[in-house]
């Protein structure tokens, strides 16, 4: 099976699914790491490289630091496993405190700041990708050009990208960097189905019950022209269509996964690789054996029939 690719070759990768890291590293508490933390992030490593994942995904904020530190854990105990992968981390995510609420900051002080203790827990000198993590209202595209301009003259990061922004704020930040944004990463699964309603219900009456659709005018369109590389988190629906007793949607999803002999969270992955866009679904679950289960959705060529099947059972509405 052939997948498109994006414009820039520097951001291919050997799979196009991606592990995203936010499971690893025990508890969401202050907590020093264990060995049990250390034992199951080693499982899920092995099993998302042994299905051909070369990106691993991570941001400062998971697990309050702890998923980055349990990854350099294993980086610093097996010397070849660096070359084997390619690192991305997110910032620009501030958890509340005694100063100021939780908010979003990409002020250079915080982003420099920050790829310096993404480095520390990874015990690593250099990422290949940094993204920007939920876009910040006092963004000034000019001060994030120099703390990226400075970051990458030094070798800590290779390529800037974004998450959860739309095509006009993509537009913006792009305006002052001197490079190409190489990916933006947004929930997309075929339980957030705003990327595709956006197209569908444009100029429809559907559109007034569908809402958040409208934010993603043009940004699938804007990424494709412009090479940037889609990412989708929460691609496999928090297990939302893990029982087919459940909806007639989970039930279409299963009907689909047994005529491909296969799993729901195959299908679901499927699902996002068929578009024409090339999205890179995230794989989110810390269980090695569901990591290894996703490997089959690059096996499977869903038809435009199925493809539309699954759309119209999970948006519960038939299209305009």
């Amino acid at each position: 099976m052939s997948f498109p690719l994006p414009l820039r070759t520097h951001f291919r990768d050997a799979s196009p699914l991606v592990y995203g890291c936010m499971a690893l590293g025990g508890d969401w508490g202050g907590g020093p790491l264990t060995e049990a933390d250390i034992a199951q992030a080693h499982a899920a490593i092995e099993a998302a490289l042994s299905i051909g994942v070369t990106l691993f995904d991570h941001a400062d904020i998971y697990r309050r630091g702890k998923a980055e530190a349990v990854f350099g854990e294993l980086l610093k105990r097996d010397a070849g496993l660096r070359a084997r992968l390619r690192l991305q981390s997110k910032c620009g995510i501030r958890f509340g405190d005694d100063t100021a609420p939780g908010r979003f900051d990409f002020s250079a002080d915080h982003i420099e700041r920050s790829v310096d203790g993404i480095l520390q827990r990874l015990g690593v000198e250099h990422i290949e990708i940094l993204l920007l993590h939920r876009p910040d209202p006092l963004m000034q595209p000019a001060e994030v050009a120099r703390a990226f301009g400075r970051l990458k003259a030094a070798g800590k990061v290779g390529h800037l990208g974004v998450s959860n922004m739309h095509a006009g704020q993509m537009r913006w930040l792009q305006s002052a960097l001197p490079e190409p944004l190489v990916a933006n990463q947004l929930e997309m699964s075929l339980a957030k189905l705003d990327f595709i309603d956006a197209g569908t219900t444009f100029n429809d009456p559907q559109a007034a019950t569908r809402p958040g659709a409208m934010a993603w005018a043009g940004t699938l369109e804007y990424a494709q022209q412009h090479g940037v590389q889609l990412q989708a988190w929460g691609s496999l629906s928090q297990g939302r269509f893990n029982d087919p007793a459940t909806s007639a949607a989970a039930q279409v999803v299963h009907e689909i996964a047994e005529t491909h002999a296969t799993t729901a969270n195959a299908v679901l992955l499927a699902w996002l690789l068929r578009h024409p866009a090339g999205i890179q679904p995230v794989i989110g679950s810390g269980n090695a054996e569901r990591i290894r289960a996703c490997g089959d959705a690059v096996k499977i060529q869903l038809s435009r029939e199925a493809w539309y099947r699954l759309y119209v059972a999970a948006r519960g509405q038939a299209l305009p």
